[in-house]
């Protein structure tokens, strides 16, 4: 029997309840805290904050101070500290003093560092960089600060590299010309010549310098960001992320290598590990570096372990080899006795905590702050306080301070309480059902905030994409399940076989045999569904995003006991979607290129079934998405208009993978919710029984 381990379903309808449900509307009303950092004495804790506005169609980013109410400072309410529009990434500077960030102001063609005191007065810039600055790292001496700049490699001057953007800018012919295996990712292009680089810049002059300059080294140039490189403590040398191979590739071993910073000297730590080798992290002390391995030579998807390097001797060691989850976020204790990380675990994310002086034993790591979803956290210099963002089925993104030990919790802001007051939010439950072969898997439930058991409600699954990707106990605010509960559905997110957070095994159990078990599990959802007597078997729905979307086109050729899809971004055809900018995982994940082993694709692909599709579809894409290419959503509508199947067409040609725009957002949960209501309305009916 499941076992229901998040909230309770209530027995009695909920009339009682005055507010309203949560609608898209509120939704977007909804502020959206970014991870917070903290104040060396723990006093206070940053962070960025956007609200967006729907009539404007535009978002806004501040910088607020939260108390953290754990170090001194009573009675100081939580503040705003900059009022820019676009202000992120905060970094706290060692002594206190200052609070970097990024911003692009007046005059500002890209991104800059900016300068503020935390008792607040104007920000000033500190850096005028031509191609911008991201991901801000402090030196511990407070005199200087790294960052990230994509740059030319062979113009030696930022006057040349502002030559060239400008050139590039103002050029009548826009065409992209390479010879790269791989040249785009997400939803933009790498074929300007660009590589992102380490910089640092010194705060009493705002001079910047490359620090990979000659080195002939760069940053994975797909996502660089701040886990990327490290700066040593006593600031004489970073560690950096890099790809030693000829041509960058996504699927290709990284390795850590140092760089002197006074020199330019370069070192390569990793080289002979066979491991792909990322995000270094210096101790404290400066003995060791800690970074993520992951043998993707074995597996594709392989989980990872931290790494442990004496600096000295090179010795490397593996850090509670026994524990069979991916660490994330990694950071040292103060004292560099243990490693801190964020671990995702069966549908939660928490904070772990590891000792180093247990390399290599069988100890697992002890769990610090519990989820919920942690997306990141921060220490205080002593590592007495943590700060962290961390969010619920219930309730979006918040933060919250603890004692070092997980102690003391309590919540430091309430900066969406109004808006989350003025409405009522459904029951969650997590329940364990028999999937594919009898094998456990986790379910979550949420039910409209009216939910009466005793009448008959539809279902509606959202269907997760990945695959190697989990529902969580978090909040979503494009497939929000409270949005879609509260239209009447009782929604149904289940962690089919190949979902994160359940060990390396559960990960690979689907490669080589895609749709085949994750069917059977949603299908065994909906039979457990259907065996609680309170859902209406006459209007049964699925969506699905990315991954979710190749399962509801899979299911489309499999079983018409649905009356209608939504399939947004979905992967329809495997040998088409070779025009995705990561296909070179296809090999592993599928088991061959199409080429090579054309009926193993074809068993995979949705297709290759779809004369047996029946249901109604509504397919949503959008066209710089880059990852599922645009053209795998019109072959299918193309494909069920062709069938006479009942389809309808959303296509944003301003949005990627992700819809992201208030106003397309809106109109997506608009289409989402007339779509299944033709087919099977929200709201109860009463049971007959």
């Amino acid at each position: 029997m499941p076992s229901a381990r998040v909230g309770t379903i209530r027995r009695k309808g909920r009339r009682a309840s005055a507010k309203p449900p949560l609608t898209v509307e509120a939704l977007w009303k909804i502020k959206r805290i970014a991870a917070p950092t903290l104040s060396p004495d723990g006093a206070l804790a940053c962070a960025a904050v956007t609200r967006f506005d729907m009539e404007t169609n535009e978002s806004s980013t501040e910088l607020w101070l939260f108390p953290t109410g754990l170090a001194g400072k009573a009675g100081v309410k939580p503040r705003r500290l900059t009022a820019g529009d676009k202000d992120s990434d905060p970094k706290w500077s060692p002594d206190g003093r200052w609070i970097a960030f990024t911003a692009k102001r007046k005059g500002d063609d890209e991104p800059q560092v900016y300068l503020i005191a935390p008792d607040g007065g104007e920000a000033k810039r500190l850096t005028a960089v031509a191609n911008g600055c991201a991901a801000l790292k402090w030196f511990n001496d407070g005199r200087r600060i790294a960052f990230v700049s994509s740059v030319w490699p062979d113009l030696a001057s930022d006057a040349e590299q502002a030559k060239r953007r400008k050139e590039r800018k103002d050029a009548k012919v826009k065409a992209h010309v390479t010879e790269r295996a791989e040249f785009r990712y997400w939803d933009h292009w790498l074929t300007d010549g660009r590589q992102p680089r380490v910089f640092v810049c010194d705060v009493a002059t705002g001079r910047s310098r490359d620090l990979l300059a000659g080195t002939g080294l760069a940053l994975p140039p797909w996502d660089p960001k701040s886990a990327d490189f490290d700066i040593a403590p006593d600031g004489r040398e970073i560690a950096v992320t890099v790809d030693l191979a000829a041509e960058p590739a996504m699927m290709n071993r990284r390795d850590i290598a140092t760089i002197d910073v006074a020199s330019g000297r370069k070192r390569i730590l990793t080289a002979d590990t066979g491991t792909d080798d990322a995000s270094p992290v210096y101790s404290p002390d400066g003995r060791y570096l800690a970074f993520h391995s992951c043998d993707t030579g074995r597996s594709f998807n392989d989980q990872g372990w931290l790494t442990l390097h004496e600096r000295t001797s090179g010795r490397k060691r593996r850090l509670a080899p026994g524990y069979d989850r991916q660490p994330t976020h990694a950071a040292w204790s103060a004292d560099s006795r243990s490693v801190l990380f964020t671990a995702e675990d069966r549908g939660r994310i928490g904070l772990w905590r590891v000792p180093i002086a247990l390399a290599g034993t069988a100890q697992r790591p002890s769990l610090v702050v519990a989820g919920g979803a942690i997306g990141n956290f921060s220490q205080s210099r002593d590592g007495a306080i943590l700060a962290f963002d961390r969010a619920a089925a219930q309730h979006p993104s918040a933060l919250y301070a603890c004692r070092a030990d997980g102690s003391h919790e309590r919540a430091i802001e309430s900066i969406n309480r109004v808006v989350l007051g003025r409405h009522c939010v459904g029951e969650v439950r997590e329940v364990t059902i028999k999937g594919w072969g009898g094998a456990s898997v986790q379910m979550w439930i949420t039910y409209p905030p009216d939910f009466d058991p005793k009448r008959k409600w539809p279902l509606l699954h959202t269907i997760h994409g990945g695959p190697h990707a989990a529902h969580l106990d978090s909040w979503h605010f494009r497939w929000n399940n409270q949005v879609f509960a509260a239209k009447g559905y009782v929604v149904a997110a289940v962690n089919y076989h190949g979902s994160s957070g359940f060990g390396q095994k559960w990960l690979e159990t689907i490669i080589g045999r895609y749709g085949e078990k994750e069917f059977a599990d949603v299908e065994a959802g909906t039979d457990w569904m259907l065996s609680q007597r309170y859902i209406d078997r006459s209007r049964l729905v699925a969506s699905g995003g990315s991954y979710g979307g190749f399962m509801v086109a899979f299911m489309n050729g499999h079983t018409d006991r649905y009356k209608a899809f939504v399939c947004h971004a979905g992967c329809y055809d495997w040998v088409s979607m070779m025009a995705t900018d990561g296909y070179h995982f296809f090999a592993d994940e599928l088991g061959a290129f199409h080429w090579n082993n054309p009926a193993r694709v074809m068993k995979q692909s949705p297709h290759h079934y779809v004369k047996r599709a029946k249901t109604p579809t509504l397919v949503v894409h959008g066209e710089q998405d880059f990852r599922v290419p645009a053209t795998q959503a019109l072959q299918y509508y193309d494909t069920l208009k062709a069938k006479k199947v009942p389809a309808r067409l959303v296509y944003f040609p301003d949005e990627n993978h992700w819809i992201l725009k208030p106003q397309n957002s809106r109109l997506w949960y608009r289409e989402f919710f007339d779509w299944l209501a033709r087919y099977a309305p929200g709201g109860p009916a009463r049971a007959k029984r």
